[in-house]
């Protein structure tokens, strides 16, 4: 009976190690598929370890090395240090890299390149820089990255060649503004009164540029960044210096808005309650005359044209 017993339990032990190593097996083939599963879905990628402003050259010191997933990665990335950094011929960032962000080639230069505007300019499109001051450049508050719309002012002659007066019209609508000065850093965020702004155009707006400059002063008005429409545009002259009127008289005919026009509009004051107020005669108009918190009509009499 010993002798059985014996060989039962030397049974039993040899079943449960065979077991043990059956789950351990299965563990362990587990582990390893899903490692492999994760390598087959996840990149090294370069990423930044401190921000990286323009002009900033790539270095061992401020990048760093994660895994990115494979499907979502951008192009242009680095998955080693080879090409990325340069020993005597840095690349450096031509535009504004965050932490963990990854690191592209469209941001930087070249081997041993400068932060070169032209590096990072559409084919398609030039840079071209006008005069602004404190009042065209809008206080110094348009910066890189903004977008704009460029007003001209020049002088108009009638048929016989004499100045008739001045106008002023939209030359251009939705303009990236791509450097401020010697200052081309998207990052910038201090308003500053400057002398030149650098555009992004096409080649005929470039022209065009050019030539509005040599005919008339131009310009600036900052614009929504949310805002991407181009409107219809107006020419307006001294005969418009009235709030509320509109007369299109310098409009062209072969204007591609030549249907795009207002007659004079003048505001009509309501009451309080929302009602209008009775139509005044047609030779007379109403001017309301604010002392402190009080507010006082007086009727006027029109003059010709008003």
């Amino acid at each position: 009976m010993p002798q059985n017993r014996s060989l039962i339990v030397l049974g039993l032990a040899i079943l449960l190690g065979l077991a043990a190593v059956f789950v351990a097996n299965s563990y362990l083939s587990g582990v390893e598929q899903q490692a492999e599963t994760v390598d087959k879905t996840l990149v090294r990628v370069a990423v930044a370890r401190v921000p990286l402003e323009y002009g900033t050259a790539v270095t061992t010191e401020n990048i760093k090395f994660v895994s990115w997933p494979r499907a979502s990665l951008p192009a242009g990335t680095f998955p080693s240090r080879t090409g990325l950094v340069v020993p005597g011929a840095p690349r450096v960032a031509l535009r504004p890299i965050e932490v963990n962000e990854p690191i592209m080639k469209s941001k930087l230069s070249g081997e041993g390149g400068r932060a070169s505007i032209s590096a990072v300019l559409p084919a398609d499109k030039r840079a071209i820089a006008v005069r602004v001051g404190d009042v065209t450049g809008v206080a110094g508050f348009v910066l890189p990255g903004d977008s704009v719309d460029v007003f001209i002012t020049r002088q108009v002659t009638d048929s016989n060649g004499d100045q008739s007066g001045q106008i002023t019209d939209v030359l251009l609508q939705n303009i990236k503004v791509i450097a401020i000065d010697q200052n081309a850093n998207d990052n910038a965020n201090q308003p500053k009164v400057s002398k030149t702004a650098t555009l992004e155009v096409d080649p005929v707006d470039a022209q065009k540029l050019v030539l509005g400059e040599t005919v008339g002063s131009l310009s600036l008005a900052l614009r929504n960044v949310a805002n991407q429409d181009t409107e219809a545009v107006q020419t307006v002259s001294i005969d418009d210096l009235q709030d509320g009127a509109y007369s299109g008289r310098y409009r062209s005919p072969s204007s591609s808005y030549a249907n795009y026009t207002r007659a004079p509009v003048y505001r009509v004051r309501r009451s309080s309650g929302g009602a209008a107020r009775p139509k005044r005669p047609s030779n007379t108009t109403s001017v309301q005359i604010v002392r402190g918190t009080g507010a006082t009509n007086y009727e006027v009499k029109r003059h010709a044209g008003f």
